[in-house]
């Protein structure tokens, strides 16, 4: 496939022009003149320089790479059909749909941007970080950053001993139960050549206490509401977890909350001051 930039540079200006600063979670300001938003606040949420997508709208600069493109659907909040377009316009074929997907639901988007100050997370059905909002980053630290089989949560419980430090102690053997029950249900839903088969055939290498428990066919073992945190700053926590599924995705919105005049509240707050710096 050949680009199109002509139609890119056209589709880029209008998805632009058609989304306001509130629709992404930005203050709109009171000297604002752009219709829509402006481009230096596109590439922001694309993470590239202005240049670089200025030359895109102006029907310039080198061909994308499909991780450029698909950094640019997500900032502009694209739906998966305007993803796909935008894709094609851009020489590539699109990205398959579905579980095995990273692409965000404009309509998740919208929710997540507004939880600036509560701690959220969006995760895949593999438990892999899509995104944080500050106030997450600050309670579990930055979990987007890994790669590979370690960007699932899953994963890291049976192949890295640091990752349990930030939970309860007496709640591990429930999450490890858990964790392998998990896997094997979305194994076997995705069949054989799936991300989530062939975690489990990593973890089946690597760790004698998930053979052990992917030998007993548990299924059926979910997460309860109240999540407990061992937090290196503020110490124990006890939150609320609000799950909101996007089901053509499988992406899972993660909202922690603590009830008021509760310690946990308290040190939510003092969390909030603290911020990131241990992460």
């Amino acid at each position: 496939m050949e680009i199109d930039r002509t139609g890119l540079a056209a589709f880029l200006r209008r998805r632009r022009e058609l989304l306001q600063p509130e629709d992404v979670g930005l203050p709109r300001g009171q000297r604002r003149r752009t219709s829509g938003l402006r481009r230096e606040e596109v590439a922001a949420l694309c993470h590239m320089s202005t240049d670089y997508y200025a030359r895109l709208e102006r029907e310039r600069g080198p061909q994308p790479s499909e991780q450029m493109i698909a950094s640019i659907a997500q900032g502009l909040h694209l739906s998966l059909s305007e993803r796909d377009h935008l894709f094609r316009l851009a020489g590539h074929n699109p990205p398959d749909r579905g579980a095995a997907g990273d692409h965000i639901s404009p309509g998740l988007l919208r929710i997540f941007d507004r939880l600036g100050d509560t701690p959220a997370e969006i995760v895949t059905e593999l438990g892999e970080t899509l995104r944080q909002s500050p106030l997450g980053v600050a309670l579990t630290g930055d979990t987007t950053r890994y790669t590979g089989p370690a960007r699932s949560i899953g994963y890291r419980w049976f192949t890295d001993p640091a990752s349990r430090e930030l939970y309860a102690r007496e709640e591990h053997p429930l999450l490890s139960r858990m964790f392998a029950s998990g896997l094997r249900e979305i194994a076997t839903l995705r069949g054989p050549g799936s991300r989530a088969a062939h975690y489990a055939d990593l973890l089946l290498a690597r760790s004698d206490e998930f053979r052990s428990l992917w030998s007993k066919h548990e299924v059926g073992i979910h997460p309860g509401q109240v999540k407990r945190f061992v937090h290196p700053e503020v110490g124990a926590l006890e939150l609320d977890c609000q799950r909101l599924l996007d089901p053509d995705q499988s992406h899972h919105l993660l909202v922690y909350t603590a009830a008021p005049g509760t310690e946990s509240h308290d040190k939510l707050r003092l969390l909030s001051a603290i911020g990131t710096r241990w992460a």
